[in-house]
């Protein structure tokens, strides 16, 4: 997900954002510890996502 993406959207979208990428964090590292995930990237591209969007939530909280 893009940065620009992630600017146009409200506190509330960005945090329900959060909670279905630390979902989807969760659900791929126990795809890891069963061994059922093929393409292990995706476990870094979410991390990346996560940051992505906390990073935007303090910039917000900062600003206000």
């Amino acid at each position: 997900m893009k940065a620009n993406e992630l600017r146009a959207k409200d506190t509330a979208d960005l945090n329900k954002e959060l909670l279905e990428l630390r979902k989807a964090q969760f659900s791929l590292r126990m795809q890891v510890s069963t061994q059922q995930l093929q393409n292990t990237s995706q476990i870094g591209k979410v991390r990346k996502d996560i940051a992505r969007v906390k990073t935007l939530l303090r910039e917000k909280a900062a600003a206000k």
